[in-house]
């Protein structure tokens, strides 16, 4: 079992909201990355996210994961927990925030977002390498993933898959990202480990249904 422990948040100065609130996600702005790949972003879309941080830091039940990596068994470098479709989600603004996001996007996507997975970073050292959503219908289809983030502001790398130039995008306190289109499988996106002073995030990922 890993002893690695979170670092403490250090709040933001400009979400000082008691409580969890959604923002209207009319403010998302579209940039396209090529090869029918896009993103969407929209900076705090969620209030009080600090808040929402630390009921979610200390609620859900995360697990550590090990796994083998060139015949050696390794921690999986953050906490990780997943909700199915018919799961309760840990706090109420997140089925808030898959209601609206189902809503906004349902004309482009033709359906809702189903599952959410919750990434625990907990400082500089904790991380998710290279890679799409491929498992499942990613791999073969355009769809969508809905990124919120809570906690401290980590980059989100994105490139073409298997190498290119690099899009960068901080997120947290709140910030909500979606990658639509053939990202998934045209391009690649990764937290890169941080060797400057990182404060702990989580990240919401909203799927339609099949898509991991």
């Amino acid at each position: 079992m890993s002893t690695h422990r979170p670092a403490a948040l250090q709040g933001s100065l400009f979400d000082q909201a008691d409580e969890p609130r959604l923002g209207p996600p009319a403010g998302l702005r579209r940039t396209h990355l090529g090869s029918g790949a896009w993103i969407d972003v929209l900076p705090g879309w969620l209030s009080g996210s600090d808040a929402l941080f630390e009921h979610l830091a200390a609620e859900v039940p995360w697990r550590a994961e090990r796994r083998t990596m060139y015949d050696q068994v390794v921690d999986v470098p953050r906490l990780l927990a997943y909700y199915r479709e018919d799961d309760p989600l840990p706090h109420p603004v997140l089925a808030e925030a898959r209601d609206a996001l189902s809503a906004h996007y349902a004309d482009e996507l033709g359906e809702p977002f189903a599952t959410a997975g919750l990434c625990y970073y907990r400082d500089g050292r904790d991380s998710v390498a290279w890679h799409g959503d491929r498992i499942g219908r990613g791999a073969r289809e355009d769809t969508m993933v809905a990124i919120l983030s809570v906690g401290a502001a980590r980059d989100l790398l994105l490139r073409p898959a298997g190498g290119g130039p690099v899009v960068r995008r901080p997120l947290g306190h709140g910030d909500l990202i979606v990658m639509g289109g053939s990202c998934q499988r045209t391009w690649e996106h990764s937290v890169p480990k941080s060797t400057r002073a990182a404060g702990p995030r989580i990240s919401i990922q909203f799927r339609p249904r099949g898509v991991n």
